[in-house]
C-alpha cells in the first residue's frame, strides 16, 4: 500500500487534487473530517479545547462554532499553538488506525489529505509528500469564494500557515493548480498512471 500525503496551503487545491485521485481509486482520508469528528459535543478532544479557550467558542447546541475559535487563533501564535497542542497528536491517532484498517481491506492506494501534514509532523505516516500550489491571487480569489473571507481575513490565515517554501523542501511531487480543472485532471492521472497504473 502507498500512503500519499496531500498538502498545500489554505485554498491551493488540495480537495480538488483530493478528489481527482479518489475518481482514480484511491481511498481519501481527510485530516479536517478527522478534525471535525474530534469536536463533537463532550468528546475528550471537544473538553480539552472548551478548557482552554472557553465556552465562548460554543454554539447554542454545544458545537463548537469553528470560525469563531478561527477568529481567535488565526494571527495569535501562542493561542494557534496551544490549539494544534491539543489537537495534532489525537488526530493523529486517529489517522494511524484509519491507515491499518485500509492496509488490512487491501487498499492499494491511500491519499492522507492534511494541510498541516508537515507542521503537524505526521510525515511517518505517508511514503511520498504531494504539495498543491497556487498563485496568491489565486488562492485569495479562491478563499473569498469558497469561505465568505474577506481580502484580509484570507490574508491573515494564509500568513498564519507555514510558508509554501517550507512545504515545497519535503515534496516528491508538486502539482500546480493554477490551471484549469481539465489540465488539473490530467495532470494527475499522468502522475497516477507513472506511479500506479
Amino acid at each position: 500500500m502507498t500512503v500519499i500525503g496531500l498538502t498545500g496551503g489554505i485554498c491551493s487545491g488540495k480537495s480538488t487534487v483530493a478528489d481527482f485521485l479518489a475518481r482514480l481509486g484511491a481511498v481519501v482520508v481527510s485530516a479536517d473530517a478527522i478534525g471535525h469528528e474530534a469536536f463533537k459535543p463532550h468528546s475528550e478532544m471537544w473538553q480539552r479545547v472548551v478548557d482552554e479557550f472557553g465556552r465562548g467558542i460554543l454554539t447554542d447546541g454545544d458545537q463548537i462554532d469553528r470560525r469563531k475559535l478561527g477568529e481567535m487563533v488565526f494571527g495569535n501564535g501562542d493561542a494557534l499553538a496551544r490549539l494544534n497542542g491539543i489537537m495534532h497528536p489525537g488526530m493523529h491517532q486517529v489517522a494511524v488506525g484509519r491507515i491499518e484498517e485500509l492496509k488490512r481491506q487491501g487498499v492499494k492506494v491511500v491519499v492522507l489529505e492534511a494541510p498541516l501534514l508537515i507542521e503537524a509532523n505526521w510525515l511517518d505516516l505517508v511514503d511520498e509528500i504531494w504539495v498543491a500550489v497556487a498563485g496568491e491571487e489565486t488562492v485569495l480569489r479562491r478563499c473569498r469564494q469558497r469561505s465568505g473571507l474577506s481580502q484580509d481575513q484570507a490574508r491573515a490565515r494564509i500568513t498564519a500557515q507555514t510558508s509554501v517554501q517550507e512545504k515545497l523542501k519535503h515534496a516528491d511531487v508538486v502539482i500546480d493548480t493554477d490551471v484549469t480543472l481539465a489540465e488539473l485532471e490530467a495532470r494527475v492521472k499522468g502522475l497516477w498512471k507513472e506511479k500506479f497504473a
